[in-house]
């Protein structure tokens, strides 16, 4: 087909692309002649539509359909939205899901042909077994003490050695605020915070990093159940509340027991609320149980000891205080020299790439495999490499 030929576009599949892509705005500005394409004056060329089809992130095959294909998660959608309403996927998201969906298949035959065990833990708990007993088996498969993060100076050290102990078990970690490298294409913290793919060789957590690191403690913890629990799923977890799915709450549970056992902070936020107020208590314990604030106030809700409104309070203003702070201390997108690197540690992760090196090695991977499955070409990937299993690639 000629390139220039002027073809037919459904004006329904049009929409559908736009509204997927979560660029609407951009695009009518970018794109002077989208709106007589919407509005029928005009056809769009061949040449045209590729362009379209790439702004959009859409195959172009799909839009010379004549209505938008019904496209559906490929694992439960425990999203939930404050206005109730059902929405799509975008196409972001889809495609996050998609790429990690490529990197666990391929990580799954690579383990069982090299005659790795199945993970015992994976799918080792049952919604009905006491949630106590849960988050303790996720402590002890973890090597993790009850009292684990006492010695440690900070919940953000804490949450950095959950990630440590999950990788040293077979868990493949990704923390991503894009879809892979692309820094046009950022992923919606308020669509979803992160998701986790089950399976019993090689189970996948993805963080949403444009979330707070504070909020990323509590998703961590909660994906961890999934895991435990047998069952994968996508949630935003907002305000660190579950849908109403039994299967939601019930992780939601283990989550808050694993972080912060229910027996050793009854009395003791109790008290303090009492003498200092909930908001000074809320930092009091975080600082002892090395988790974040917004945890604490989570226990304390749980526990009765705040109303709802007032979590929610506290809950906008910490996270509000707490991104401005980050915002000026912390960049993801950085491309510059060795700090590229550092972000690419969490985009791929240290056990995915040290597989993938094996793989190389050995001859039972192409470089342009390991190209697609990390995001990463041709001397970055190399050096990239290089700097994550200490070799050098021949």
């Amino acid at each position: 087909m000629a390139r220039f030929v002027r073809v037919d576009v459904s004006r329904e599949v049009l929409e559908w692309a736009l509204d997927r892509s979560g660029k609407r705005a951009q695009l009518e500005k970018k794109l002077p002649m989208l709106g007589k394409w919407l509005k029928g004056e005009e056809k769009p060329t061949v040449k045209q539509l590729e362009g379209f089809a790439r702004q959009t992130h859409v195959p172009l095959g799909v839009l010379f359909l004549k209505h938008p294909p019904e496209e559906e998660l490929p694992i439960a959608d425990y999203r939930t939205f404050d206005d109730n309403l059902v929405r799509e996927p975008s196409r972001n998201l889809m495609d996050t899901v998609y790429a990690m969906q490529r990197r666990q298949a391929w990580l799954r035959d690579y383990l069982i042909e090299e005659g790795y065990e199945p993970k015992s833990f994976v799918g080792s708990a049952t919604p009905s077994d006491n949630v106590a007993d849960i988050a303790a088996s996720i402590r002890r498969t973890l090597g993790l003490s009850d009292d684990w993060a006492h010695s440690l100076r900070t919940w953000e050290e804490a949450l950095t050695r959950l990630f440590q102990k999950a990788e040293q078990i077979g868990i493949m970690v990704v923390r991503n605020g894009i879809v892979g490298n692309s820094t046009t294409r950022k992923l919606d913290v308020t669509e979803f915070r992160g998701f986790v793919l089950v399976d019993e060789y090689a189970p996948v957590v993805f963080l949403n990093s444009n979330d707070s690191k504070a909020a990323q403690m509590f998703t961590f913890a909660h994906e961890l159940a999934h895991i435990w629990l047998g069952r994968s799923g996508v949630f935003d977890l907002a305000y660190l509340q579950p849908a109403e799915e039994g299967i939601e709450k019930t992780c939601n549970r283990i989550a808050a027991e694993f972080l912060v056992p229910i027996d050793r902070l009854r009395d003791h936020l109790s008290m303090r609320m009492q003498q200092v107020g909930h908001r000074v208590a809320f930092h009091d314990m975080a600082r002892e149980f090395k988790v974040s604030p917004l945890v604490i106030a989570r226990r304390a809700l749980d526990l009765k000891l705040t109303s709802y409104a007032e979590y929610r309070a506290f809950y906008r203003d910490y996270l509000e205080r707490l991104r401005r702070w980050e915002e000026r201390t912390d960049d993801e997108d950085s491309n510059d020299g060795p700090r590229f690197y550092e972000v690419q540690r969490l985009r791929v992760g240290r056990l995915f790439i040290r597989y993938v090196v094996s793989a190389l090695k050995e001859g039972k991977l192409l470089y342009r495999e390991a190209y697609n499955l990390t995001g990463l070409y041709g001397d970055t990937f190399a050096e990239y490499a290089a700097r994550e299993t200490g070799g050098v690639l021949q």
